[in-house]
């Protein structure tokens, strides 16, 4: 046990699943084995507690470092937030700077209000999306956070939200009366939309989608939802956290021909410090007015100066086409070297949220092995890849020439005809979500 192993098992004695985001779990990558805690994080290397160093080759913070860890040129704008007071008793002008700015680049918006994280930001869109119609049900598909709204879902069938990220979340604690006010459907699944729409049409609130994940949108998937939506007068949400700021400056939706009533941002938009933003129509949005949406902590300056100085440095660096470059580079590579070493495997997602799906008996087991042998390696390495602009030709490389080793190591172990988990010296890493124990 070293100090970072230490630090974790004390921490899931004092903190209820051990970490605040399901996605830093260690149990989701190797358990006893991935580092849980950072002391330091610069461009695409990370530093646990004992000095090791990684390249992050996995998440990139949970897709929101596009830029890098510790950019200098964000980092100066947040320092100089900070030394000229990050709260006051009055607001900041940069939450107006940066109100421009993102309906400069959606000029089909005219209003924006702030949060400071994706999830309560969707909390908020719901909130106005109901205000502004005065219904109740929201038809949803894709991932959107922790809040009632979204779990309500799983109130009356417990699995209604396997398919959209994690299997496994629990309602516990939402509101039984909340039963019936969500429903999921698939993603380019349009007749199970259109069912949707025929049981529950003038009751409902807003449709809430993600624009896009791992596949684009077919066009008779997205011509029916915009024509649904004007047929029975409900919102159109797109949930731009995880895709936006990747197929261009802005929203995704503008590149797949989506035309929302509101959007939201988060991750990417401010590279890593704690923003949220929600755009809309400007009648749409007026309606916050009408109801009580506020909370001090969204008008804490540094959100706004770290995302004003995010979009400058994507349009500098030409950030977007590089992370469309280098994440094609690595889809590529993981398909020619499974090829190489007989491996099957599925290659999926945007260029720059890229994954792969191994396709062997007992896949979890062999992923644990991938994960462990990528860290021996000095890499932090899972089946996703999050493109950043701090991750560099000589850093894809070696990455590549890394797996090309590990995947020997799986092909070897799957071919020696032995019981697989008995090269495993650490637990199988988790797939959902799960409670912890000690």
């Amino acid at each position: 046990m070293n100090k970072t192993q230490t630090l974790y098992k004390r921490a899931k004695e004092i903190i209820p699943g051990g970490t605040q985001l399901l996605s830093k779990r260690p149990e989701m990558f190797a358990p006893n084995l991935w580092p849980a805690y950072y002391s330091k994080a610069k461009g695409c290397k990370v530093w646990d507690l004992d000095g090791n160093e990684y390249k992050d080759m996995s998440y990139m913070g949970i897709g929101s470092c596009i830029v890098g860890y510790s950019d200098s040129k964000i980092n100066e704008a947040v320092i100089d937030a900070v030394n000229r007071g990050n709260m006051s008793t009055l607001n900041a002008p940069e939450e107006v700077e940066l109100a421009e700015l993102l309906c400069q680049l959606h000029p089909w918006a005219g209003g924006v209000r702030y949060a400071r994280s994706g999830g309560e930001s969707m909390a908020v869109a719901v909130r106005i999306a109901r205000a502004y119609t005065q219904k109740d049900i929201i038809l949803f598909c894709g991932y959107h956070g922790w809040h009632d709204w979204y779990l309500a879902a799983n109130l009356s069938d417990d699995k209604a939200l396997d398919g959209h990220l994690l299997p496994g979340l629990s309602p516990r604690g939402v509101p039984r009366g909340l039963s019936g006010t969500a429903y999921p459907f698939a993603y380019n699944d349009t007749e199970g939309f259109l069912d949707l729409v025929n049981r529950y049409g003038n009751k409902i609130a807003a449709v809430v989608m993600e624009p896009i994940r791992s596949e684009y949108p077919s066009k008779e998937f997205i011509e029916t939802i915009s024509t649904k939506c004007k047929e029975y007068n409900f919102l159109l949400v797109v949930d731009e956290i995880t895709a936006g700021w990747r197929l261009n400056i802005g929203g995704a939706h503008m590149v797949l021909g989506i035309k929302p009533d509101i959007a939201v941002f988060g991750k990417a938009i401010s590279n890593g410090f704690p923003m949220g933003a929600i755009i809309g129509k400007k009648e749409i949005m007026s309606v916050a007015q009408d109801t009580f949406i506020s909370s001090t902590y969204w008008t804490d300056r540094l959100g706004f100066a770290a995302s004003i100085a995010t979009i400058e440095a994507i349009k500098e660096y030409n950030i977007i086409e590089y992370l469309n470059n280098i994440g094609k580079k690595v889809q590529n590579g993981w398909l020619e070297l499974a090829k190489k070493h007989n491996l099957n495997i599925d290659v999926g997602g945007l260029y720059p949220l890229s994954h792969f799906t191994l396709n062997e008996p007992q896949s979890e087991i062999l992923m644990t092995i991938f994960i462990k042998e990528m860290l021996k390696r000095g890499f932090l390495a899972s089946s996703g890849f999050y493109a950043s602009y701090a991750q560099k030709e000589e850093d894809i490389n070696e990455y590549l020439n890394s797996i090309d080793k590990v995947f020997n190591i799986l092909k070897d172990i799957i071919t020696s005809n032995s019981d697989i988990s008995s090269y495993l010296d650490t637990p199988i890493k988790h797939n959902g979500f799960k409670r912890l124990t000690k």
